[in-house]
């Protein structure tokens, strides 16, 4: 499985020459910083499947010596690791330009990442390749922009939910947010695994 992570970064070597410029344009546009650990964690993962889908290589995963479920693993733990990498260089650049940031910052654009994925990576196995991965990412900056304006808009219009998020504790509330995103994980990679083993290639 961890010849199956390593492959999408050897794929992606020339592309991963520009994650530092589009990471540094966030930056300079002064975009928050949640946003900018965000879009780093997505760069990865996503055009690993947008290479997928152009190159069919589906096929030639299959015809290798790994299991369905172990290259279904390997985009799922992958995701995780490159988000991490990504959060480690992007946190130096943020250092680099002098730009201040948080640990819930960094939890912020984390989770966030991972919700996405959780939502996103079984569109990848139920619709035929062509241009899902652009669809999702162009669907992502719509979005990114009015998903804060939902957010205030329920905490105006649902008080007893609002009220009972405020009246619990930061661990709590911490806690109670970590569980969700890895439940809404854990079930999106069990749902992938599940279509990508009665698929036919």
């Amino acid at each position: 499985m961890f010849n199956l992570i390593r492959r999408d970064v050897i794929l992606q070597k020339k592309l991963l020459l520009t994650f530092i410029p589009f990471i540094a344009f966030f930056i300079i546009m002064d975009s928050n910083p949640a946003l900018i650990f965000l879009v780093a964690s997505i760069f990865i993962p996503f055009n690993a499947f947008g290479y997928d889908e152009k190159a069919e290589t589906n096929i030639l995963l299959n015809s290798l010596p790994y299991t369905r479920t172990e290259i279904i693993a390997s985009r799922y733990v992958g995701a995780i690791v490159y988000m991490i990498l990504s959060v480690g260089m992007t946190s130096l650049a943020l250092f680099v330009f002098d730009k201040p940031f948080t640990v819930t910052d960094i939890a912020i654009g984390g989770g966030l990442f991972l919700v996405f994925a959780a939502f996103t990576f079984p569109l990848f196995q139920i619709f035929k390749p062509g241009h899902i991965t652009t669809v999702v990412l162009i669907s992502f900056i719509p979005l990114a922009g009015i998903g804060p304006h939902i957010v205030m808009f329920l905490a105006e219009h649902l008080p007893a939910i609002t009220d009972f998020i405020v009246n619990l504790s930061i661990p709590a509330l911490y806690t109670g947010v970590a569980v969700i995103i890895i439940t809404l994980y854990a079930v999106s990679w069990g749902v992938t695994t599940f279509i990508y083993q009665r698929k036919a290639f």
